[in-house]
């Protein structure tokens, strides 16, 4: 089967998509929309008149033991020399800068080691990474939801010991398949055994959440083998499941690999194991959250939407920490300089390694969130949720509806049959097949100046 790179989208007007699988929509603007800011602001000014009463803090470590063929994250593989303890040394000179800039009553509502794989840290230096977050950065992750990725070969007993004392309430492994077969052909060399071993370690660890990454749409995957992957997961009884679709991604092992061309199949394909996982665990009495995400209700601390409280992604700040991070005030979404290739971002890691504290101080690369991009993100981080966007929430913040304000997207919406008509006017929400073509809905509401930004991007 044909695999197409997937290429920027077009400055053109948003049209109707030609695959229900445009882009992965976890948060918007994407990076590749971001450019150099000039004027470098300071961090001091931009968080000056921004609530800090719930913020959501991010670490990111840029490490993996393998990079997966389908794997665009901002990760190297294995880390040279004394890199790790220079990486955290510069996260530490980071968080120092950044927790001056933020006023003294800041206060986080929920925190998250992401990466690459936070679990190739050894134990000590999960540690570190724990009080640079407590010590430097006043986060209480004892009473806070805190999430940690891990993979199967890095969740080790003593690793795992560290995160479960320092107050950790979700683990998220990335599996993508329990098929040797499937997984080989996604490029994600793994032991089945060492799969197994991992998901023993994480439910004796008595963290509470267990969340488990599975991915569908992988040469040779039917839904018999797909369901196998299920029902091997669905023997932890994990608090969450992540259903993700293939993507094979410029600058990736797979994206290097494969030819370009439309390929309807592989899309037919796709949308066909989505809906048959998706059935497979509601019948398994899981709830749908998402496209992805599927929680057992009843999970515990730290599991799904609303677990940080009085913490709301679509209108609350966020302070990210780490050469991968973005952080987002209502005015600018900043970070460092962005890339997919292996050489830049090794050179991007070696530089954030040596900057100095006062570096720190300001947003170097960013999108300003004018005209109606904070109404464009609040859409989009509320409507591809299963339960739908609250229609006073939108118009006590915005002082319209989210028709007045999308009336073209809305109505092609609606025409598509992926709005529920049986909402009511209270609640705008998606249809299950509208949940099913998220990945297309999403970017349809990007806007014109992203759009044309995105396609603008020399990939690298």
């Amino acid at each position: 089967m044909t695999r197409t790179p997937l290429p920027l989208l077009s400055p053109a007007p948003a049209a109707a998509p030609a695959s229900p699988y445009e882009s992965y929509v976890y948060a918007y603007p994407h990076k590749t929309a971001y450019r150099r800011l000039p004027d470098r602001p300071a961090l001091r000014e931009l968080w000056a008149a921004e609530p800090q009463h719930a913020l959501s803090l991010y670490l990111h470590i840029p490490f993996c033991e393998v990079r997966c063929g389908f794997c665009n994250l901002f990760t190297r593989i294995g880390a040279a020399g004394e890199l790790t303890r220079a990486y955290l040394d510069a996260l530490e000179r980071q968080a120092t800068a950044v927790r001056a800039a933020l006023g003294p009553d800041a206060r986080f509502a929920a925190a998250a080691f992401g990466g690459g794989t936070p679990t190739f840290l050894d134990a000590g230096e999960l540690a570190r990474l724990c009080d640079i977050a407590e010590r430097r950065m006043g986060a209480d992750l004892r009473t806070v939801p805190l999430s940690v990725e891990t993979s199967p070969s890095t969740a080790t007993a003593d690793r795992l010991a560290v995160l479960a004392e320092r107050g950790a309430t979700r683990i998220s492994i990335g599996v993508q398949s329990f098929v040797e077969a499937e997984a080989r052909a996604a490029v994600r060399p793994q032991d089945p055994a060492e799969v197994t071993a991992a998901l023993d370690r994480i439910r004796e660890s008595g963290v509470p959440v267990l969340n488990i990454d599975l991915i569908y749409g992988i040469d040779g995957q039917t839904e018999r083998s797909w369901q196998r992957s299920l029902d091997a997961a669905l023997q932890w009884r994990p608090e969450e499941l992540y259903l993700y679709p293939l993507y094979v991604r410029p600058l990736t092992g797979l994206g290097r690999k494969e030819s370009a061309g439309p390929d309807p199949e592989w899309d037919a394909q796709r949308l066909r194991l989505y809906r048959h996982g998706r059935d497979h665990l509601l019948a398994a009495g899981y709830e749908q959250v998402s496209m992805r995400m599927f929680r057992r209700p009843a999970a515990g601390p730290g599991a799904g939407p609303g677990a940080a409280g009085d913490h709301a992604c679509q209108t609350d700040g966020m302070i990210g920490l780490g050469c991968g991070a973005r952080s987002y005030t209502s005015a600018l979404h900043y970070s460092f300089d962005y890339a997919v290739g292996m050489t830049r971002i090794r050179s991007l890691i070696d530089d954030y390694a040596a900057r100095p504290t006062a570096d720190f101080a300001h947003a170097e690369f960013g999108w300003r969130m004018t005209g109606d991009e904070p109404r464009r993100r609040h859409l989009l981080q509320s409507v591809l949720q299963a339960a739908g966007m609250p229609v006073a929430e939108y118009r006590a913040r915005f002082g319209s509806a989210p028709a007045d304000d999308f009336p073209v997207e809305l109505a092609a919406f609606a025409e598509r049959g992926w709005l529920d008509g049986t909402a009511g006017p209270d609640v705008l929400r998606l249809s299950p097949e509208g949940l099913a073509h998220s990945d297309a809905l999403g970017p349809l509401l990007f806007s014109p100046g992203v759009r044309s930004r995105m396609a603008a991007y020399d990939l690298k």
